[in-house]
């Protein structure tokens, strides 16, 4: 699964990185951890917007949902989005249909069994700074106050080797898009098939990782700093010298 990243990246880096920019009114902060369950706002590039950078919130909310108490359940649901169900799920199907977009990602964090531990590890680019994350969106106008909420979820798919032997229990990784697919992912003209075949595990090399130390798992500790993502030696590390 994928449900905490790192976006410790300024405006101006996504901007020049995706060729748009933010709106003059931006509610967007750089941060090494953005957690889910903390319903985060977190940049996004949507299709049919080349206009600007979105601001979404983390869990998707479809338009179908009736009630902001329905509407609230079903966004702690939504953080992820199969690829292999990703066009018969109610939840995300419309949206995979006509609203895709790119989350813009440092890296991300994942836990790997070892035995009775859980040992964080942070997953980043080997070679751009910055990792573009297939994701979908959603408008849901608010029963209560008629306002339009923008939500997102992050595509998933199965482990390649790296990821495989990092996030042990699941296997699952996020779907990162070439730089080359990226225009793709966006494009609603293109048939649904050739945008499935984009949901695939990274190739190798792609990705590098490492260990991090346990202030990741410290609620109480202020996680929006760099030495959140410094390696850290569990003395058992033998997967990745």
């Amino acid at each position: 699964m994928c449900f905490t990243v790192n976006v410790n990246l300024v405006k101006e880096e996504i901007e020049e990185r995706y060729g748009i920019s933010f709106p003059a009114k931006y509610r967007y902060e750089p941060s090494y951890y953005y957690h889910a369950f903390s319903l985060p706002e977190l940049p996004a590039i949507c299709s049919g917007n080349d206009s600007y950078i979105d601001i979404l919130k983390w869990g998707l909310i479809p338009s179908w949902v009736k009630s902001s108490s329905d509407a609230g359940e079903i966004r702690m649901k939504t953080f992820n989005a199969r690829s292999e169900s990703i066009d018969t799920k109610p939840s995300f199907a419309e949206s995979f249909r006509t609203m895709r977009c790119i989350i813009p990602v440092s890296g991300f964090f994942e836990w790997q069994h070892r035995g009775n531990l859980k040992v964080p590890w942070y997953i980043y680019a080997a070679g751009e700074k910055i990792l573009s994350l297939a994701g979908l969106y959603s408008k849901w106008v608010h029963s209560g106050t008629g306002e339009d909420i923008y939500t997102f979820s992050i595509v998933t798919t199965a482990a390649n080797e790296l990821m495989a032997a990092i996030h042990n229990s699941g296997k699952r990784m996020p779907v990162i898009l070439k730089p080359t697919e990226e225009n793709k992912w966006l494009d609603t003209s293109l048939p649904l098939n050739v945008i499935k075949d984009l949901l695939k595990p990274s190739e190798d090399g792609v990705l590098k990782a490492h260990t991090i130390g346990p202030l990741i798992k410290d609620r109480r500790a202020d996680r929006n700093t760099a030495a959140l993502i410094e390696p850290f030696d569990y003395n058992a590390n033998t997967l990745f010298p």
